[in-house]
């Protein structure tokens, strides 16, 4: 079970919330990610805080309305659940804080961590590449990561929209230049393994898979690689079952009729999307007395859990769940941990890349006020000139204007592209302020480049 952080520690994680990062008092972006994972909470825990897409998205709502951020994604799978969210002018830490606490029934400041700013993108780069999962490199995650941030488009912004691509290719790049993802290992796999290692193979024993999402069809696929010579799968809605059945020629069964079958199988995985537990001490006992002294292998690896914790005070029954998999989880780190500092490496690079990316944005603005005013300027000079010239032809006025509008976009094209440049390279705000002056922009400091054009900043 995860430690509690002691008052200390929870005072310093408060303190570091509060604390104001010293170049967003001429910025624009405050970044920050809270949450827990397997590596802070236990399971009992993490299923309290585990948030559905339409509660994510309604908490989410909820904190933009209250003014305390611009944008959020929150990121919760059987592992973890994060909250990723670009500030506004107050400190969100202590409202999302209460969030989680709220949803757990205690004070969350036990169990969560805090990142801010490039720790942040550091943070959800290595979830991405499945540096921070349980089991080292794990796949799966990289989608869920994806499915996170899609759920809560809405919610989103082009600050976190960019940090979510950016983060997806960054975990691409770590597992096709390294050998990170190597294998198939996942939180399914070493499910299936375990098991193997319970019984000393699977070949010829029956297996039983409660849902019909991607963890159960990998569950499924790794318990044929394995040989049993029997696969069932039931599920709440039967046509997934079915589907999932047909692509692997294992057997569907309807839902309600499953547990009478319970008695037949020596392995039973549970992966379903229930909030609340569905093996129950009840339907297990019912299970017993046909059974004999048969072993009963069940592997919970859905969050919220599947079966209640009793069960495995009965009998001949070995329950096992997520928080269970360490061991699988320290054998894969032995295999693949080689391959980490090449993965970090490459997280690295990429957040930089993004970094630059945001510190770019400080010259939209002034890029965009600038071509403002000189657009202005040129108007004004036209129309004296226009005046001079006297009456003019249609053809003749159009390519005076013409003429005036190109000359503007030709002498405003290097300076453009140099500010941005010299912001996105490190002499950022200097420059930016340097241009306000020489182009007496200094009355429109206030404009925020996160407003601007989405085609400014994409």
């Amino acid at each position: 079970m995860a430690r509690r952080r002691s008052q200390a520690d929870r005072r310093r994680l408060l303190q570091l919330g509060r604390r104001r990062i010293a170049h967003r008092k001429g910025g624009f972006v405050a970044l920050i990610v809270a949450g827990v994972s397997h590596t802070t909470a236990p399971i009992e825990v993490r299923e309290k805080l585990t948030l559905t897409p339409q509660d994510a998205v309604r908490e989410l709502a909820l904190l933009r309305a209250n003014g305390l951020i611009r944008e959020g994604v929150v990121l919760s799978t059987c592992n973890r659940t994060e909250i990723y969210a670009v500030e506004e002018s107050n400190d969100a830490l202590p409202d999302i804080s209460s969030l989680l606490s709220n949803r757990l029934g205690d004070d969350v400041a036990g169990f969560m961590y805090v990142h801010r700013d490039r720790e942040a993108t550091a943070h959800l780069f290595g979830v991405a590449a499945g540096l921070d999962s349980m089991i080292l490199g794990e796949a799966q995650i990289q989608g869920q990561v994806k499915e996170a941030w899609e759920q809560c488009r809405a919610e989103s912004g082009p600050i976190l929209n960019r940090m979510f691509q950016s983060s997806l290719l960054a975990a691409s790049r770590a597992r096709v230049e390294t050998g990170i993802g190597r294998g198939a290992a996942s939180v399914s796999s070493a499910a299936v393994q375990l098991a193997k290692k319970i019984f000393g193979g699977l070949g010829g024993r029956r297996a039983m898979i409660l849902g019909a999402g991607d963890v159960a069809e990998l569950a499924l696929e790794c318990l044929l690689k394995e040989g049993v010579s029997v696969a069932i799968v039931a599920n709440r809605t039967h046509e997934r079952a079915q589907n999932l059945a047909e692509r692997h020629g294992a057997t569907a069964m309807q839902y309600e009729e499953c547990w009478e079958s319970l008695h037949d199988v020596d392995v039973l995985i549970c992966s379903t999307a229930s909030p609340s537990p569905v093996v129950t001490v009840a339907r297990v006992r019912a299970s017993i007395a046909a059974r004999g002294d048969r072993p009963l292998c069940i592997l919970d690896i859905a969050l919220p859990r599947d079966v209640e914790a009793s069960v495995g005070d009965i009998g001949n029954v070995f329950l096992y769940d997520l928080d269970d998999l360490r061991a699988a989880a320290a054998a894969n780190l032995e295999q693949r941990g080689e391959d980490v500092p090449a993965a970090r490496k490459i997280i690295a690079e990429e957040v930089q890349k993004y970094w630059d990316w945001v510190a770019g944005l400080a010259a939209v603005p002034v890029v965009r006020e600038f071509r403002e005013e000189m657009d202005r300027l040129r108007s004004t000079e036209l129309a004296a000139a226009l005046k001079r010239l006297g009456p003019l032809s249609p053809e003749q006025a159009e390519a005076i204007e013409h003429f005036s509008r190109s000359l503007m976009n030709k002498f405003l094209h290097e300076p453009s592209v140099r500010l941005k440049a010299a912001a996105a390279n490190g002499r950022g705000l200097g420059v930016v302020d340097a241009a306000r002056y020489l182009f007496a922009l200094e009355n429109k400091r206030g404009t925020d480049p996160q407003k601007g054009d989405s085609t400014d900043i994409a």
